[in-house]
């Protein structure tokens, strides 16, 4: 991952793992609690791609298993994330710009409901049952219905700012070729006088006519004339 895309998502993943934890988790809704860290892993992994969500999605997973009050097994949501981040960094459009609003919020649904499911099915694995007993079906019925009134005013946002973190190497070596163009067509307009464009037999009527008319002197003023119409050095 490049520099740039290491600063933002720390950033980003910070803030929003401070205010899960001390404005989200102190709003005691029934149910789940909304998953902010989990929003801005697939903001990120929608504009990065499959690679860098699933870095994104542990690094976020691992500092929620060790920020307080977490009481799980470390790596347990770490590695829920990663394969989330992957897997929404699957569905990035080749164009890097989405043409609708649907796809990102079925794919907040989505995330939703199997970062539920994978966290309690890791869970079993461990022997923790605390989804069971607090009900299976009510978590992932208010973990979608909290994430998807929280994605309009997340998701977006998370986007526009890695967008603006990525460079376009295609408009780079376009300008450069544009500008290489514009120096290369200046410095033969300033040592020949001749502009690009012009057509063969120009270039060579100019450079004889040129000749001619520096060895006859002022024999034939036409000629020069002319000459220095079309820009050749007379010789």
């Amino acid at each position: 991952m490049r520099l740039n895309r290491i600063l933002l998502s720390a950033a980003l993943v910070v803030v929003a793992l401070v205010l899960q934890v001390s404005v989200l988790a102190r709003l005691q809704l029934p149910g789940a609690v909304p998953d902010l860290t989990l929003l801005v892993v697939l903001g990120l992994a929608l504009v990065y791609g499959h690679v860098s969500g699933a870095l994104i999605g542990f690094s976020a997973g691992l500092l929620a298993d060790l920020a307080p009050p977490a009481d799980h097994a470390v790596g347990r949501y770490a590695l829920v994330l990663c394969l989330i981040g992957y897997l929404t960094g699957l569905a990035k459009p080749e164009s890097g710009r989405l043409r609708s609003a649907t796809a990102p919020l079925l794919a907040v649904v989505i995330a939703a409901v199997g970062t539920t499911l994978l966290y309690a099915g890791v869970g079993a694995l461990v022997g923790d049952t605390s989804a069971r007993q607090v009900g299976l079906p009510g978590l992932l019925a208010t973990a979608a219905l909290y994430d998807l009134l929280l994605a309009p005013f997340v998701v977006p946002g998370v986007m526009a700012l890695a967008r603006r973190t990525e460079i376009d190497p295609l408009a780079e070596s376009a300008s450069g070729t544009g500008s290489g163009k514009g120096a290369y067509g200046n410095w033969l307009s300033s040592g020949t006088g001749q502009r690009l464009g012009t057509g063969r037999g120009g270039r060579a009527g100019g450079r004889i006519g040129g000749q001619r008319g520096g060895l006859l002197g002022g024999g034939r003023p036409a000629r020069v004339r002319a000459a220095r119409i079309k820009g050749v050095k007379r010789l």
